[in-house]
């Protein structure tokens, strides 16, 4: 299955909503949006995960790259509603701690 990614504007921000598989052919796809997001002068950005079914580790070292990218320029990386099993992978690398995690789009956005 390939990626989709589909973007909406929530509170100002710009919401990527993610269906497929996050692997390393989904890599680039997802670094393209969000390097587009980062061009329009957006620091924060939330990651709609529902639909995500699998996090490969090439995957998980994009979030933290650009985790870290939005972070240095005052921004933020805000993930939320996912799955348990891709919640696992995330878990077991300790990525939990850094990436900013939330359990809804509610929660996410009030965040912001």
């Amino acid at each position: 299955m390939k990626i989709s990614i589909r973007k909406e504007a929530i509170a100002g921000k710009p919401l990527l909503i993610i269906e497929g598989r996050l692997d390393t052919a989904a890599v680039p796809v997802l670094d393209a949006k969000i390097e587009e997001e980062l061009g329009e002068g957006h620091a924060k950005i939330l990651l709609d995960f529902t639909n995500v079914g699998y996090l490969s580790s090439s995957g998980m070292r994009l979030l933290l790259s650009l985790s870290k990218k939005l972070k240095e320029q005052g921004g933020e990386l805000l993930l939320f509603s996912i799955k348990e099993e891709v919640m696992e992978i995330i878990k077991l690398a300790g990525f939990e701690k850094i990436l900013s995690i939330y359990h809804d789009r509610k929660a996410a956005v009030a965040a912001v």
